[in-house]
């Protein structure tokens, strides 16, 4: 296999490669990014200098085959000036002479046969390095297309990669605050507070309850005060004063 052809079978394999389904099959995706971009920044490198040897033959051989046409050309020239030249010979009578320029007719069209003959060998492989020259250019073109989206992916997934991680310790605070909830102390302590005002309540309840029962308890000894007077009384022989006026009728 030629170098030609290896480097043909290699791009074709690239730029046909799916990433889709290498990524699907990946354990760490961004890690076979980061090897598919070298891999194929690397194939690049190569496939630019093959590429740039095969369009530097290319051009010798489009020289070659120029200069073989011209030389066709200038041979043809020289031998029709030959030619010429022996008519002229020939006519005045100088066959010596006219047999030289012959000669060198003959030899100029020699010259201008192989020249032509090289043309005609070199213009079909001129053709075909031509065809191969721009495969390897689309090829490569197309290589290039899919090293910017390789890198374009491996960038995206890296950034998608840190924004998971960002939300993911966001999250793990927000699940620590969850867990200490300062809100959650505040609760307990006005429940403290409720139950000291209950308390409290409570208390004074109980305090007005043992107010009422000494004026009560008060009030009972001032009717004993006064039923034992009216009974001191009665054995005086005094009748007690009523403590009720009487009313007057309308």
């Amino acid at each position: 296999m030629t170098q030609k052809q290896s480097i043909l079978g290699r791009i074709g394999q690239l730029a046909k490669a799916n990433i889709n389904a290498l990524l699907d099959r990946a354990e760490d995706p961004q890690k076979l990014l980061d090897q598919l971009v070298r891999d194929y920044t690397n194939s690049i490198a190569e496939a630019e200098q093959a590429i740039a040897q095969t369009i530097g033959n290319l051009r010798l051989a489009e020289q070659d085959y120029n200069e073989d046409v011209s030389a066709a050309s200038e041979w043809g020239t020289k031998a029709l000036a030959a030619s010429r030249k022996a008519d002229e010979y020939r006519a005045g009578g100088n066959a010596v002479e006219a047999d030289k320029f012959d000669r060198l007719a003959k030899v100029a069209l020699r010259k201008q046969l192989d020249a032509e003959s090289e043309v005609r060998t070199a213009q079909p492989m001129i053709e075909q390095q031509r065809v191969t020259v721009e495969k390897l250019k689309t090829g490569l073109a197309a290589m290039k297309d899919k090293l910017g989206d390789l890198k374009s992916r491996r960038d995206q997934l890296v950034a998608r990669q840190k924004a998971a991680q960002a939300q993911q310790t966001v999250q793990g605070a927000i699940s620590s605050i969850n867990v200490l909830d300062p809100t959650s102390e505040i609760s307990r302590f006005e429940e403290t507070v409720r139950r000291e005002e209950a308390l409290a309540m409570g208390q004074a309840e109980v305090a007005a309850s043992s107010l009422d029962a000494q004026f009560a308890e008060l009030e009972a000894s001032d009717a004993e005060i006064e039923l034992e007077a009216r009974l001191a009384a009665l054995k005086a022989g005094s009748s007690p004063a009523p403590q009720i006026s009487p009313v007057d009728p309308a």
